[in-house]
């Protein structure tokens, strides 16, 4: 039996990258401690078996120590209290693949003309985000007094992501790697990101998150759009980040979805801190910290008061269910998990003949032409 000869560093490595259970592994694996210990090394096709299993390439277990894989793009999460933050296999795979995506609707909007769009890299750090806030608006033709009319987050949420496609912006938001469902994503390591482009604005939200966290993510990514500056964040609308983007984008947010003077014009004096942050996120579909924080930003409640009653909000919103299981219908979730602005155009030019299936199938997480052509006729690509 022809056995490879590899450094044990990266078996222990891919086992700590992937995050599994050590005895989950080793019942998969019976040899993995003897792996790790150096005194058997694993035959090629253990090997393979292994890599797809801690989600790793091949062919960094066969390199002579284990490699760096820092993020693509600015770290803007905040991770206090975690001992390790490199990047998990899932954070990374998610970026990669949005990245392959973003690298195609490019040359997709060059070959057929299209503009590239004025509002990305627009503004700046020290731009009111009032102001900012309002050009948002205004590009989006978002109104505050139509989406109070709308019955639940999720239309909020939907209507949201319509708007901002249309206006150029590629959203895509799933709760799993690809069309993974066994790859979960894991909402405390990060939210979503942006991925800046003229011509390919690209926003990934965390679907595991709740509808009107969702939202308020949606919204402060698009202000990373604004500003010119991708980046990987892990935002909470109550919270007050260390990082000065952070805190920009999470003002812009706030102010887009809740704006001062409208939220001072409806706000109730004297009522209870916690009702009254649910009735305003009712109200305005978002979520109660984002109603909480404009309570502190108008000056109606301290720093302290804001801290207290954040912590008993995160606790009460993390006990109920996320926003995200991975299931459902395939097609009707494809318009989320690719966004239907680039899975119309992936699903056209492959139907044109200048895409091929292969590839269109790698970027939308299929592996059938029947589903191609169910999805083609569910987004109306054709008929």
């Amino acid at each position: 039996m022809n056995r490879v000869a590899i450094n044990p560093e990266l078996i222990t490595w891919a086992c700590e990258r992937a995050g599994l259970d050590a005895i989950d592994l080793t019942g998969r694996f019976p040899k993995l401690p003897e792996w790790e210990s150096g005194t058997l090394q694993p035959t090629l096709r253990q090997l393979e078996s292994f890599a797809r299993t801690v989600h790793v390439p091949i062919g960094y277990l066969f390199l002579p120590e284990p490699p760096a894989e820092p993020l693509p793009i600015p770290d803007f999460r905040t991770i206090a209290g975690r001992g390790d933050t490199r990047p998990s296999p899932n954070l990374l795979d998610t970026l990669y693949l949005c990245q392959q995506r973003q690298e195609w609707f490019c040359n997709y909007a060059r070959m057929h003309g299209l503009e590239p769009l004025a509002f990305v890299g627009h503004s700046h750090i020290v731009n009111e985000p009032v102001e900012v806030a309002d050009r948002i608006r205004r590009e989006l033709g978002l109104s505050i007094a139509e989406r109070q009319q709308l019955p639940s987050w999720t239309e909020g949420l939907r209507q949201l992501v319509a708007k901002s496609e249309d206006a150029g912006v590629l959203v895509m938001a799933s709760s799993i790697v690809g069309s993974n469902s066994h790859r979960k994503l894991d909402v405390n390591e990060f939210r979503g990101f942006a991925l800046v482009d003229d011509l390919a604005p690209l926003v990934f939200i965390n679907a595991a998150d709740s509808k009107s966290a969702q939202m308020f993510t949606l919204v402060h990514e698009l202000a990373h759009l604004w500003l010119g500056e991708s980046g990987v964040s892990d935002v909470e609308a109550g919270r007050l980040p260390d990082q000065a983007v952070e805190r920009w984008c999470n003002t812009v947010a706030a102010e887009v979805l809740m704006p001062l003077e409208q939220f001072r014009a409806t706000h109730a004096p004297g009522a209870p801190v916690l009702e009254e942050i649910q009735r305003l996120a009712r109200l305005f579909k978002v979520s109660t910290l984002v109603a909480l924080r404009r309570l502190f930003d108008a000056g109606l409640i301290d720093q302290p008061t804001l801290w207290e009653f954040y912590r008993q909000e995160l606790a009460r919103i993390r006990a109920l269910d996320r926003g995200g299981a991975g299931g459902g219908d395939f097609y009707r979730t494809l318009g989320a998990r690719t966004g239907k602005r680039f899975a119309r155009a992936v699903l056209s030019s492959t139907l044109e003949g200048q895409t091929l299936f292969q590839d269109a199938f790698r970027m939308l997480g299929m592996r059938k032409t029947s589903t191609f052509y169910a999805a083609a006729r569910e987004l109306r690509v054709m008929l």
